[in-house]
């Protein structure tokens, strides 16, 4: 069994290649663009004692994740990947434009068909480890940190779940929503009720309550308030039912619908848009818990957060405990680029690339066990 080199120095140095399950195919060539995979051909060919660096960067701000995936990638399919030389940052470092996050030395027929693959692994965890580092960063502008539920399971393909939990957990999550995106750590996925589960009992969220803690005593208790549009009286029901055991309450509500506490009270509006999950609606919700007595419920909110909008609640000390957030956060808008900067001992590279050495970059060992 190969894998990648871990330091027991109380935390694992790097994710072992067995916490990947790659498609079998990337040792054919599948998922490479054609055009490596012929270069790859011609250099075995005319130029087989060749040996090359490729160094891979990108052009923003970031928090880095997708190395230890990268490298157990060449470590599993390049060719005779213990005569490849691997300086790598790891997942969760900050980086800054330009710099170097990885490089690989040894003969290019050995892993350069994986260029492409590596790029593309980088962007997408890079990526998200970012987009949640931004949104858990927003969510303490009011001077406390606001926990972050990572809810993107429904805003991508379901292959992509292990891979997305795991960068926004890099990026500070703290909880996600399906077991899959807590696999590569060993965790569990978190997550209540769903307006299906009120469906089921015509609306009737005190019922949909009940059942669900009659099913799940041990859970903290979660409600779900938004599915009669009408929070704040649907709120007050399941606080009077359950008193201290319910923990928290979430609102969802559309971003196209007006809560029914403002079309009855339609002399509140006029100077803030209504719609959706708003500031006014969490302050009248939190007073009217706190009115009859219910200051120990949560106040949870999602729908359509990104991290301006959080940025904004907390500039105004909306008074949320939590955000769930989904969509905004697996926005792919970093991208990696790998260059071959030396040939041979030699610097060669393309017009306006250059070799760029970084300090900070590690050395990994190669490490086959049975």
């Amino acid at each position: 069994m190969k894998e990648i080199f871990r330091k027991l120095n109380g935390e694992i140095d790097r994710l072992t290649n067995n916490t990947f399950k790659f498609d079998e195919r990337v040792a054919d060539g599948w998922f490479s663009a054609v055009y490596f995979l012929k270069t790859r051909d011609i250099v075995e060919n005319h130029l087989p004692d060749n040996e090359v660096t490729m160094q891979f960067f990108q052009k923003d701000e970031a928090v880095l994740c997708g190395t230890d995936e990268a490298i157990a990638l060449i470590h599993t399919f390049g060719e005779h990947p213990e005569e490849l030389d691997i300086y790598s940052l790891k997942d969760g470092d900050k980086i800054s434009p330009y710099e170097t996050v990885l490089t690989i030395t040894g003969p290019y027929q050995y892993f350069g068909f994986l260029e492409g693959i590596i790029d593309g692994i980088l962007a997408r965890r890079t990526s998200v480890a970012t987009n949640v580092y931004n949104v858990v960063k927003a969510a303490r502008t009011s001077g406390r940190q606001k926990p972050i539920i990572f809810m993107g399971d429904r805003d991508d393909h379901f292959t992509q779940q292990s891979g997305d939990g795991y960068a926004a957990f890099i990026g500070g999550s703290t909880a996600q929503a399906t077991h899959a995106m807590n696999e590569w750590w060993g965790k569990e996925g978190m997550g209540t009720m769903p307006h299906a589960l009120i469906q089921m009992f015509q609306g009737d969220v005190v019922k949909a309550t009940k059942a669900y803690h009659e099913q799940f005593p041990d859970d903290q208790l979660m409600a779900l308030v938004d599915y009669n549009n009408d929070v704040i009286t649907d709120s007050l029901k399941v606080a009077r039912e359950f008193g201290d055991k319910l923990k928290g309450v979430r609102l969802d509500t559309s971003r196209n619908l007006v809560d029914k506490y403002f079309l009855r009270n339609q002399h509140l509006m006029g100077t803030f848009d209504p719609r959706g999950v708003n500031p006014e609606l969490v302050f009248a919700l939190r007073r009217a818990l706190d009115k009859e007595g219910y200051r120990h419920v949560k106040i949870v909110v999602s729908g359509g957060f990104t991290k301006e909008r959080i940025r904004s609640f907390e500039e105004q000390k909306v008074p949320v405990d939590m955000y769930g957030v989904g969509g905004s956060l697996l926005k792919i808008g970093i991208g990696f680029t790998g260059d071959n900067v030396f040939i041979n001992g030699e610097h060669e590279a393309k017009e306006g690339r250059k070799f760029n050495p970084n300090p900070r970059l590690e050395y990994v060992e190669y490490h086959e066990s049975e």
